[in-house]
């Protein structure tokens, strides 16, 4: 398997920014293996940071937008039926969609940092036919910091950006702490910028 994964790099390798964003699209090897074989070339200097950083965002944007369209036009059966062409299981949609009902359109970003539900949580945001554009702007915000930090990573390791998933694992909880602590900002912020219900009591004319 490792093989495989090698070899589709390398062909991927061969077209550059593309390759990234090709990587990232079809999502057949993890987004940190992606990202982190970009780092590597950008210390190779056969691409650039930002060029790979922007690659890296189109492409991880757009396979999740495959997954929020599959959501909103063909629903659960639709995707418990293909979605593990995509590596998304039954599981999956069920803990997304838990997610999704508990804390609302906000999770598109928080979760994009939980390896459990990260690709799985478009799917019930496109069910319950959450706005596009809110959806897509939550994504990308959570996509760029992604991105930067494993292409930085594959930077950082040069040959040895395989290694990437163990030397990333120490970052992601603090990573997933900074996306709640944002989430959580985001949350209160909106409940204050909601206007109170104000309840209008009826009196009939014998009342003082």
């Amino acid at each position: 398997m490792k093989d495989i994964i090698l070899n589709i790099l390398m062909f991927l390798s061969d077209l550059g920014y593309l390759g990234i964003a090709i990587g990232l699209m079809i999502e057949i090897i993890p987004s940190e293996i992606v990202l982190g074989y970009g780092g590597f070339m950008i210390s190779t200097g056969k691409i650039g940071f930002v060029g790979a950083i922007i690659a890296g965002t189109f492409g991880g944007t757009f396979a999740q937008l495959f997954l929020y369209w599959a959501g909103y036009f063909g629903g659960r059966p639709f995707l418990e039926k293909y979605g593990k062409y995509v590596l998304i299981q039954k599981k999956h949609i069920d803990v997304s969609e838990q997610w999704f009902e508990k804390y609302g359109a906000g999770v598109i970003f928080t979760a994009r940092f939980f390896p459990v539900v990260r690709h799985a949580i478009s799917i019930p945001a496109g069910i319950a036919r959450m706005s596009a554009w809110k959806f897509t702007i939550y994504t990308v915000a959570a996509i760029i910091p992604w991105t930067i930090f494993f292409l930085y990573l594959g930077m950082v390791l040069g040959e040895n950006w395989s290694t990437i998933k163990e030397v990333a694992a120490p970052y992601i909880l603090p990573l997933v702490g900074i996306a709640m602590l944002i989430a959580g900002l985001y949350f209160i912020w909106k409940k204050k910028k909601t206007p109170p219900i104000v309840t209008v009591k009826k009196f009939n004319g014998n009342e003082k």
